[in-house]
């Protein structure tokens, strides 16, 4: 596997990861339209991270829970959805309760409107449930899921495990047991009285209220976790890493990858952006600029027609650049040579000219991408 996308070419689901602010979001739009652009795939990107920036660069006004067609020209079709946690948890509840009445007392909790429109964890987990609802459409050929930054992403392939524990919880089993018990329901009224009185009136009701109707609903909450947790580890699922050559952020990628082998999930890849291309290693040039005689940028100063004073600070000012291009270019060198060495593969994406925020910058980045080859060595 020599280049990016032959390392990715069975997938159905492609999940990239990594720090935030190293271009991961955009990377994954670039990608899923470079394909659909390509191959007569139809592909769908997912963000799971609330950045407005891909509604701008795929000209889609308004990215919202359902996915919406981009306008593309090429051999498959492009879509975009962005989480909308709110409207993703409503619409389970709506799929999963045993009757409309049901849905609409859990809807109607305040419990439930404060978990799942406050709590980051209720986010990961409906992402993941998302992802699991768009596969079963099947309308996709591949699925493209741009995650929170690393530490949150963490977070979200966890949840499924987290959310079946729960269920299984004593203390779920513990709250919701007065009212399947009149023994238990006796022996808990102080309890609900004292609560009530500090906490306000109806409180612990509502609790045991919420919880109650939740777990109506456990065995399809477990079903589905347990799907997801199987929908990541199969072979059609693979992560991409994404990071850039500072040493910030590659710290934070390795312990993501790290993290990923511990759940022996599949890393398709690395992919370092906004490396500096190999052109600007300019060792060679800037040894011959340095010793420059005076005679010569004179010369040059007289054609030109500048003074020899400003052409020679022109000169020291360029072969200082060069060396501090040339720096950054060999801690780059050293950074990727580290991850080479490994079994993971390694793609390296040079810093793009300009804003990628239009459809055509972001299939032109794609495409770079895809052709990126592997970092098999260094000299």
């Amino acid at each position: 596997m020599n280049t990016l996308r032959e390392s990715f070419g069975d997938c159905r689901i492609i999940v990239t990861c990594g720090p935030g602010g190293i271009g991961k979001t955009t990377s994954a739009a670039a990608l899923a339209t470079a394909i659909a652009t390509n191959e007569s795939l139809r592909v769908l990107v997912l963000t799971v991270d609330p950045a407005r920036r891909l509604a701008d660069a795929l000209g889609v006004p308004g990215i919202g829970n359902e996915p919406q067609d981009v306008e593309l020209s090429g051999a498959g079709t492009l879509s975009v959805a962005m989480l909308d946690p709110r409207a993703s948890w409503d619409a389970l509840i709506r799929r999963q309760a045993a009757d409309e009445e049901t849905a609409e007392r859990i809807l109607q909790n305040v419990l439930y409107q404060n978990i799942t429109r406050r709590f980051v964890q209720s986010h990961d987990y409906i992402a993941m449930e998302r992802l699991h609802e768009l596969v079963g459409r099947g309308q996709w050929d591949l699925i493209v899921v741009d995650t929170p930054p690393t530490r949150n992403a963490l977070d979200f392939l966890d949840a499924p495990t987290r959310m079946a524990d729960f269920f299984s919880s004593r203390f779920l089993k513990w709250i919701i047991a007065p009212t399947r018990s009149s023994v238990t329901s006796l022996a808990a009224k102080p309890l609900t009285y004292m609560a009530d009185k500090i906490l306000g009136n109806q409180f612990l009701t509502d609790i045991t209220e919420f919880f109650l109707l939740l777990s109506s609903l456990y065995d399809g909450f477990v079903e589905r976790a347990r799907e997801v947790e199987s929908l990541l580890a199969e072979e059609s699922t693979k992560f991409l890493i994404v990071s850039t050559p500072e040493p910030i952020p590659m710290r934070e990628a390795t312990f993501f990858n790290e993290e990923l082998q511990k759940r022996s999930l599949r890393i398709g890849g690395w992919l370092v952006n906004r490396m500096l291309p190999a052109s600007l290693n300019l060792t060679e040039t800037t040894t011959g600029v340095a010793v420059l005689a005076r005679e010569e940028m004179a010369l040059v100063a007289e054609l030109i027609g500048v003074d020899v004073a400003t052409m020679v600070a022109a000169r020291d000012r360029m072969v200082a650049i060069a060396e501090e291009y040339t720096i950054v270019a060999d801690r780059e060198r050293s950074q990727l040579a580290t991850l080479a060495a490994g079994d993971t593969p390694v793609f390296g994406a040079f810093t793009a000219e300009g804003e990628i925020d239009t459809l055509q910058g972001v299939t032109s980045f794609g495409q770079r991408l895809l052709s990126a080859e592997r970092v098999l060595k260094f000299d």
